[in-house]
């Protein structure tokens, strides 16, 4: 991934507690002390900077709203279309993305070859999912095999997710993805029923942990959580219909929420327009309203609250939706911490989320004060420019 030098003038930066006025020096794509005398600058006075936003739940092959064709569809197609899904999203200034879900090491590949312009790119591989549970796009009524697709793989028993996992890490998986629910998108299985037993999360999560990788579960309800804490899952992916006793345990547990709140908001707008099922918008009424609710408890409790979309298909384009959606619930300071330095330390990168020295020269730049003005953090208008790596995209 090619990287650059930059300078920009007097501008407010965020530290992670508050902006004060300086010089944003960024050499060989690495914030610095002192500025490259080659650099080229920018006049940021009366402009805010924070660190290039993260989005901790991001689909690249989410092409369509139907459960098959994301899954069986050309996988061309759908890597061509996430190449689009992923520019637009540094356009909006995700400089980082995490596809939990997806992915694989020739579309990371393609964006270190600098292929196309593209946030840094983490991704899982195809989440792991039971026969019936979330990953499994099948009706009830359809008699046909499915296995695996470019999202989702179907893999029962300890020993062959041992081995998936093994697979996924050998290819360049950051972390593991596995469904521990019911899910919205999914059509035969319900929203708070845990899935996968025990001895199967446990195995998934002892081969990621050996290998210094974690799992994040996609998890909606208190029992599914609690199931994931128990045996081991760090990241729980939605969580919209847990209770205060449960984020208490996911604080003691250290473990992380990612909400994807403008999944659900994206849905029941756009949803039925555009041809979601009516089984899936029935569950998408379920957890809607309880999603900022669920920010507020985890966030009372003392449970990090990162940020993510999860937005499928025609939908990609709310993604800044979520940022609103979210700084209702949280406020400013706290969204705008969950979108770096929080997601940062979720996916374990120290060069992440921040200004500081060594840091990754990533960049927003915001027309007005976006604790004074949280319009600006969600409204494209207010993106003068982005920059990854110390290259600055307008």
């Amino acid at each position: 991934m090619r990287t650059g030098s930059l300078s920009i003038l007097g501008a407010a930066v965020w530290d992670g507690e508050r902006f004060t006025t300086r010089d944003l020096n960024i050499v060989d794509g690495a914030v610095a002390d002192r500025p490259d005398a080659d650099a080229a600058t920018i006049d940021g006075r009366g402009r805010w900077i924070v660190p290039g936003l993260i989005d901790a739940h991001f689909h690249a092959y989410a092409t369509s709203m139907d459960g098959l064709e994301d899954e069986r569809g050309p996988l061309s197609f759908a890597a061509i279309n996430g190449t689009r899904r992923l520019r637009a999203a540094l356009r909006r200034g995700f400089t980082t993305v995490r596809d939990v879900a997806g992915g694989d090491i020739g579309l990371a590949r393609a964006i270190d070859a600098d292929l196309f312009d593209s946030p840094r790119y983490l991704f899982t591989g195809p989440a792991l999912s039971q026969t019936g549970g979330h990953g499994d796009p099948r009706s009830a009524h359809v008699d046909i095999c499915f296995t695996h697709g470019h999202m989702c793989e179907i893999v029962d028993g300890v020993e062959p997710l041992r081995l998936a996992v093994r697979n996924r890490l050998r290819t360049g998986a950051h972390a593991i993805k596995v469904m521990a629910s019911g899910g919205v998108f999914s059509l035969t299985d319900p929203l708070p029923v845990p899935q996968y037993s025990s001895d199967e999360l446990r195995a998934v999560v002892d081969e990621a942990t050996r290998r210094g990788s974690y799992v994040a579960a996609h998890a909606y309800s208190s029992e599914a959580v609690q199931h994931a804490l128990d045996n081991g899952v760090r990241s729980i992916e939605h969580g919209n219909l847990i209770d205060a006793a449960t984020a208490e345990r996911m604080a003691s547990a250290g473990a992380f929420l990612v909400p994807t709140l403008a999944a659900y908001d994206a849905m029941d707008r756009r949803g039925a327009g555009i041809g979601l099922n009516e089984v899936s918008l029935a569950k998408n009424a379920e957890v809607l309203s309880q999603g900022q609710e669920a920010v507020r408890l985890a966030l009372a409790a003392g449970v990090r609250v990162g940020f993510g979309t999860d937005l499928m298909g025609e939908l990609e384009d709310d993604q800044l939706c979520g940022v609103r959606l979210q700084v209702e619930a949280a406020g400013a300071t706290a969204t705008l911490r969950a979108m770096t330095t929080v997601n940062a330390a979720l996916i374990r990168d120290e060069r992440a989320g921040h200004l500081g020295t060594g840091a990754y020269g990533d960049a927003l730049m915001l027309s007005a004060d976006p604790l004074a003005e949280p319009a600006a953090l969600w409204e494209q208008d207010a993106r003068e420019l982005v920059v990854r790596g110390g290259i600055a995209f307008d």
